[in-house]
């Protein structure tokens, strides 16, 4: 198992660590990505298996047949659209080789235990592909960021608690602490230290409609979040978690013959057999970064 330090809260921001990540609120992070558009109407039944039930066996690059064409087709259009996609270094895959309402301490846990269980269901469709290093990764939420201090019950001491605000006023830990702004890896200067220091941040926003993901973490609405913490598939966060591993969106063209899979906003409530093996692509096109 991979040790990870994923997660930081604000507004509640939340930071974590996979190595390291931690979860909390940037406002100008909603230009890095788009917000992702979920129509609650539209989602549809997979038509596919849970991925307990396909085979993902395969530890080399061959996917199903059918997957070939449509595969090829996102991987031409990723590298096409992104600006030096195999240059850049901090998707999800380069931090796991390398994360106002009272908030009960027992919150807190099933926080944790939610998005470890919803970036663990990434992680499994990778484990054992083509050198993939890691089976599990022990995500970890290292600390909160929020108004006052006084919001978090219970014993804090195992977390950083952040009070600091951004432009805008929102809770956000401190960018110091942040891979996202510390891509070098230098952290001498987090007051909390470098062992504290976070890899993403989960930024759940009271009211906010759809989703947001990146490098940077995930950002997804409170209420939603709160309320489906003990469900597996929590799809908009694992939709915006496809994002922090490099995916892309879906809206202005479909590849051929694949209709429902978790990137395609609304379409499908689980990672489906297409969102694995597109992950699986970038994972063989960055392996090599890698001294493994």
């Amino acid at each position: 198992m991979k040790p990870a330090t994923f997660v930081s809260l604000s507004s509640l921001p939340l930071a974590f660590s996979a190595p390291t990540l931690t979860l909390h609120p940037h406002a100008h992070r909603r230009n890095v990505q788009p917000i992702c558009a979920f129509d609650a109407n539209s989602v549809l039944e997979p038509t596919t298996q849970p991925i307990s039930k396909r085979d993902l066996n395969q530890t080399t690059w061959n996917p199903p047949s059918n997957l070939v064409t449509p595969l090829k087709e996102v991987w031409d259009h990723e590298v096409s659209t992104y600006s030096d996609a195999l240059g850049f270094k901090n998707y999800g895959y380069d931090q796991v080789i390398a994360g106002t309402d009272t908030v009960t301490a027992a919150q807190r846990t099933q926080v944790e235990t939610a998005i470890r269980r919803q970036f663990n269901t990434w992680i499994t469709v990778l484990a054992g592909f083509d050198g993939f290093p890691y089976e599990s990764v022990d995500v970890n939420v290292v600390g909160w960021a929020v108004k006052s201090a006084s919001v978090l019950q219970g014993d804090t001491s195992a977390i950083q608690v952040y009070t600091t605000t951004d432009s805008e006023g929102v809770p956000q830990c401190d960018e110091r602490c942040g891979r996202f702004f510390h891509q070098d890896g230098d952290y001498s200067a987090c007051a909390a230290g470098a062992d504290r220091h976070y890899d993403q941040s989960l930024w759940l926003t009271p009211g906010f409609g759809g989703g947001a993901g990146g490098d940077w973490g995930q950002r997804v609405a409170s209420e939603y979040f709160m309320e489906n913490l003990g469900t597996d598939n929590i799809h908009i966060v694992l939709h915006e978690l496809g994002h922090t591993f490099a995916l892309d969106d879906f809206y202005d063209w479909t590849p051929m013959g694949v209709t429902n899979f978790i990137m395609l906003a609304g379409s499908a409530m689980e990672i489906t057999e297409f969102d694995a093996w597109m992950a699986r692509d970038w994972w063989r096109n960055l392996k090599s970064r890698y001294s493994l």
